[in-house]
């Protein structure tokens, strides 16, 4: 029996590498995904371009607006003389933020009154306006503390700290998601296309004759999958820790284990859509229609505390929650043995569910 399982490994192996483009596919698109996405898949906001009306011309207001140019995430200032301006400015998207000093503004605030300030941000770009926002009320706030300040008045000062991640550098959170999510995406083509490519090229019929039994195939289309995922994530590993310079704190053998389990239960995925597609295109539908829910359940686009309550049990049924939670925590922070496993646990069933899942539908597909 094992003799005929390391015999169909060598030929999956084999039909993977030795065509030129599998082997381009999975070098080189992968390393160059890990490079894009982390620089281009950030939630980081810079470079905002902001739009001041200052009616007001007096020392508080232009303090205030020296200090917003000279902010780093202000990179574009323009200037109106009339609300139609600014207004157009919006229209037109050459300014995320508009900001209105009305005429009466320092002598509001040499006075102690309400100075309000009016700012209008474009809802066309909600998400990025809202942190932009955030930007200007932060150098606004940091202005009228140092103004109110008096000698005979207590200083408080507040400092911030970051725990984990102490600059606050997006790489850290993204780059480490991105490794797993970019080895799903190896896994469910390699184990969703090989049997639908068994069909196209007239051998399946050949391994239906053969004296293997299913769970011989089973084993001898997966092996091949989780070689070449594991080898594709060590690779990520290494250009995550000596390329981009992001800490590791964690355990690599626990690391693994997860990552073994992780990628077990994607494979009983991807042998699942295998079976049931009949041809390559229908394995590569049934691929994109896994990738997107999964990533979306998996709380990196958007925090699954966040999504609605009926949605959230969900996730539960998703392996690349957990593996998620694990990267990050043996990347950013020492995360402890039995906090792995008490991610890893659930994972090995959703992987038991899978395979067996798999194997049912090809058992079904052969008979």
């Amino acid at each position: 029996m094992w003799l005929r399982i390391v015999t169909l490994i060598r030929k999956e192996v084999l039909a993977v590498l030795r065509d030129p483009r599998n082997r381009m596919a999975l070098i080189l698109p992968p390393i160059l995904q890990l490079f894009l996405f982390s620089f281009t898949g950030t939630l980081e906001v810079k470079h905002v371009a902001l739009g001041i009306w200052n009616q007001d011309y007096g020392q508080v207001s232009n303090e205030v607006i020296e200090r917003l140019c000279a902010s780093p995430n202000f990179t574009h200032v323009e200037f109106a003389h009339s609300r139609q301006e600014l207004q157009q400015m919006i229209d037109e998207q050459r300014v995320m933020l508009a900001i209105t000093f009305l005429p009466d503004f320092s002598r509001n605030f040499a006075a102690q009154h309400t100075a309000p300030l009016q700012m209008v941000a474009d809802g066309r770009k909600s998400n990025s306006a809202q942190i932009a926002q955030g930007y200007v009320t932060q150098v606004v706030n940091q202005f009228v503390s140092e103004q109110t300040a008096s000698g005979n008045a207590p200083n408080v000062e507040l400092v911030e700290r970051s725990w984990f991640n102490p600059n606050l550098d997006y790489i850290w959170f993204t780059l480490p998601s991105l490794a797993v999510m970019i080895t799903l995406q190896i896994c469910l083509n390699v184990t969703a296309m090989s049997v639908a490519r068994e069909r196209e090229m007239g051998t399946f019929e050949q391994l239906l004759v053969s004296p293997m039994r299913p769970l011989e195939i089973i084993a001898g289309k997966s092996i091949p999958a989780l070689i070449l995922a594991l080898g594709e994530v060590t690779i990520f590993i290494l250009i995550t820790v000596f390329i981009f310079r992001i800490p590791f704190h964690g355990s690599v053998p626990f690391l693994y284990l997860s990552l073994t389990v992780f990628i077990v239960a994607m494979i009983g995925i991807g042998l699942g859509i295998s079976s049931i597609a009949v041809t390559q295109q229908q394995a590569l539908l049934g691929i994109m229609t896994t990738l997107l829910p999964a990533t979306l359940l998996s709380g990196y686009a958007a925090p699954i505390e966040n999504m609605p309550g009926w949605l959230q049990p969900l996730t539960y049924a998703n392996p690349l929650r957990y593996i998620m939670v694990v990267m990050k925590g043996v990347f950013l922070k020492d995360m402890p043995p039995i906090e792995i496993l008490n991610n890893t646990w659930p994972m090995a069933i959703i992987a038991v569910f899978t395979l067996g899942l798999a194997t049912w539908l090809f058992r079904r597909r052969m008979s």
